[in-house]
């Protein structure tokens, strides 16, 4: 590590640690740690869902799959754009409307607190899963500039920095150091994206030199899979937690609309930038004459930040490195907030009054998202491919789970009964578990979707009288 690269990455730490610092001042109690009491500006929902919602997925695991099959890596950001346009447009207002800190909560308000226990505990799996791929994409950066550790080691590196992101700010540190991510974010990937596309020679010659008909195609790995993931996207980010949580957050319904539509605009983009990356270096790895799948799978990996380091002056690529790390960091921070808010007040708090004083909720969630990162950390151990598969499976999952009964707690209230919502609940994760494992052609998360909705729509149709409640 040169003097210049160890620079530009304490330039950028230094400045988020400065943001975190800040925003932990701003946190009393787990309500303002959870939920900001409801007091963040447009400035802070943005900055909460970019600061979340783009991570390692939406760079590194899309320079990643760029590399090996193009355009369709796209999906990750253009379907989180899309969800971001649903949720300003269509569910802000009904959300702030239920007076809920959770979406697993407004599902209670609805249907009881065996439909809320439940949904608790499947979402938060499925939120999990999501973390895990954010301290992939974070090993991909650690193992460049220090490829003598290991993954597990490098992953336990990257959620100790997780930890500290959140753990003293919560939302507002989400918030405050997301704005300050997206910043630098933008810099380093748009800046990125156009000099990739420059030493390429144009987009000419990345159309002459890569097939068409996988690099140049939105669906190159087949509409069920692709589509599918993209759908899966905009559903999974309108089913989580820690998304739901920045409009909450939001101190008017103007100001929460208003951070949402904004993320809306930016996060396609960034998108972009990696796909040129990713792109540039596959045609870097043809001309070495790099075959090998072991090593094209390695290539692909390291895609972005390889590209970093050999294409940018040291103080810029310690700069971006360490804004890509961030990324990564926020994401999972984010995520790992989401699920320590559904533990706390979903299941603990219907469990035991213990933690209700502030100062033991605040330890507890504290204490919860450290032990949710370490768990996190166990599992990178095992063998994985794309990082953006354990995304698209991570959002999938939470909108098997959420979205259905949710949809029913929001615009149909009184009109579904207890155990439709309980059994689309159920039934959503186990159909797409089901059809991960039989292999289908398309992504599995359309038969939880179709099996969570026909309970529900079941349950419509007869009337809460026969449903229970």
């Amino acid at each position: 590590m040169s003097i210049g690269l160890l620079l530009g990455v304490v330039a950028a730490l230094g400045i988020i640690t400065a943001a975190g610092i800040y925003s932990g001042r701003q946190v009393k109690s787990a309500s303002d740690f959870s939920g900001g009491s409801s007091k963040a500006g447009p400035a802070i929902v943005t900055g909460t869902i970019i600061g979340t919602l783009v991570g390692g997925s939406s760079t590194i695991g899309t320079a990643q799959l760029a590399f090996t099959y193009g355009l369709s890596a796209w999906w990750f950001t253009l379907g989180a754009g899309i969800a971001c346009l649903l949720l300003a447009l269509a569910f802000s207002i009904p959300l702030r409307r239920m007076g809920a800190g959770t979406l697993t909560a407004m599902i209670g308000t609805e249907y009881g607190k065996q439909a809320r226990m439940t949904a608790s505990v499947l979402n938060s799996v499925g939120t999990f899963i999501n973390i895990i791929a954010q301290l992939l994409s974070g090993t991909a950066i650690v193992e460049i500039i220090f490829p003598q550790l290991n993954t597990v080691i490098s992953a336990g590196f990257v959620a100790l920095l997780m930890l500290f992101y959140v753990v003293f700010g919560g939302v507002w540190g989400t918030g405050l150091v997301g704005i300050v991510k997206t910043l630098l974010l933008y810099l380093s990937v748009i800046v990125s994206g156009v000099l990739a596309l420059y030493l390429t020679g144009g987009a000419d010659v990345l159309w002459r030199e890569l097939p068409h008909e996988t690099y140049f195609n939105l669906f190159a790995r087949g509409v069920g899979k692709d589509g599918g993931a993209g759908v899966s996207l905009i559903l999974g980010v309108l089913s989580t937690q820690t998304y739901a949580q920045a409009v909450l957050a939001g101190r008017t319904d103007r100001a929460a609309k208003k951070g949402a539509l904004i993320s809306a605009c930016m996060i396609p983009p960034i998108g972009v930038g990696g796909i040129l990356v990713g792109m540039y270096m596959r045609l870097q790895a043809s001309a070495a004459v790099v075959s090998d799948s072991a090593q094209l799978a390695a290539a692909a990996k390291t895609a972005f930040p390889q590209f970093i380091l050999d294409h940018l002056p040291p103080f810029f690529s310690g700069l971006v490195l360490a804004t890509l790390l961030i990324a990564v960091l926020g994401t999972g921070a984010g995520l790992s907030l989401g699920i320590s808010t559904i533990v706390y007040r979903d299941i603990v708090s219907s469990l035991t009054d213990r933690y209700t004083d502030p100062g033991k909720g605040l330890w507890f969630s504290r204490v919860t998202i450290a032990a949710v990162l370490a768990l996190a950390v166990a599992f990178t151990a095992l063998p994985s491919s794309f990082i953006l598969d354990f995304s698209f499976l991570s959002m999938g999952l939470r909108a098997a789970v959420v979205f259905a009964p949710l949809l029913g707690a929001l615009f149909f209230k009184g009109r579904i009964g207890s155990k439709y919502a309980l059994a689309a609940i159920i039934a959503g994760p186990l159909f797409v578990f089901a059809g991960k494992l039989m292999g289908v052609g398309f992504d599995p998360l359309f038969l939880g979707m179709a099996a969570a909705i026909l309970i529900m729509t079941v349950g419509l149709a007869r009337g809460k009288k026969n449903g229970e409640g």
